[in-house]
């Protein structure tokens, strides 16, 4: 502006100069650092030294992820394609951060009215922009044809996926904390959740890779997380078949204790040493249990 002395001329002589362009990335990247920092700090405070172990793990992977996607759409390679995709990184790792802080609620036995304040504006938040860039991804695929938004439409629907996981664990998470006694059937829920949107993570990969070979090339990108998404649906599905066999299992290999059998016993579990009153199960050693 110095040398210009107009706005517009200089706007050009930056656009045109590589270093220039190159501070302009620089900058732009420093303020999406401190953006996030501000915002993690709004909705986690200080974040513990797993959170940002596992935070600096996955955005290497997701940064790996997006240089591969770079060279599958380097003919739309521009400042705006290289934005979309820091936003959608960032945008990640507060998805990230929300599911470690969500599990972290099952280990903490005092979680404050701030914590409960941060986690539902967050998901809130995060729910609410999920579902804008899909529908915006949507309307730009109906418009202008098959293009990088497909991916982007594509992400963030795995990212509202993961969203509705997140919400579902702090629902159950928080019930389980307001009840006087351990919830039992909290864990079949937490399981059926994992199955539920693990299916659901799958169809979207299949979709996604579907359809991306008939418009476009293969996906090299999206072979890693298809492939985790895929091995944690399959344990989904392991976990729920063993489960209920299990339960088959007891119901039918190990008969009810009879009340005078309980009484004999003084009616206190060999395993957690707390009073049975029903649902009781004798094992071929005589020794009783509850199965709640």
């Amino acid at each position: 502006y110095y040398l210009k002395h107009q706005f517009y001329p200089t706007v050009v002589y930056l656009t045109k100069s590589s270093p220039s362009m190159a501070v302009l990335y620089i900058q732009a990247f420093v303020l999406v650092f401190l953006l996030g920092k501000f915002m993690g700090k709004v909705f986690f405070g200080q974040l513990r030294a797993a959170e940002m172990e596992h935070l600096l793990e996955r955005s290497w992977y997701a940064v790996t992820e997006t240089c591969l996607a770079f060279t599958v759409f380097r003919d739309d390679f521009s400042p705006r394609f290289v934005a979309l995709f820091t936003l959608l990184l960032f945008l990640k790792c507060f998805h990230w951060l929300a599911e470690d802080r969500v599990d972290f609620m099952e280990r903490s036995p005092n979680i404050s009215w701030l914590f409960h304040f941060r986690i539902v504006s967050l998901m809130v938040l995060l729910a609410i922009l999920d579902f804008l860039f899909v529908s915006h991804a949507y309307h730009s695929i109906l418009t202008r044809g098959a293009s990088v938004q497909l991916v982007f439409g594509f992400e963030y629907a795995i990212l509202m996926t993961m969203v509705l996981t997140v919400f579902i664990k702090y629902l159950l998470h928080s019930i389980d904390l307001q009840s006087e006694n351990p919830w039992d059937n909290k864990a079949v829920f937490m399981l059926y959740t994992e199955l539920f949107t693990g299916f659901i993570k799958v169809l979207l990969y299949m979709a996604f890779m579907t359809i991306m070979i008939k418009v476009h090339t293969f996906p090299l990108f999206a072979i890693r997380p298809m492939y985790l998404a895929m091995r944690q649906f399959k344990k989904a599905v392991t976990d729920a078949i063993m489960s209920r066999r299990a339960i088959r299992n007891m119901n039918t290999l190990y008969p009810d204790a009879t009340p005078e059998e309980l009484q004999a016993m003084d009616n206190v579990c060999i395993i957690c040493r707390e009073e049975m009153m029903m649902g009781a199960k004798r094992l071929p050693c005589n020794h009783i249990f509850h199965t709640r």
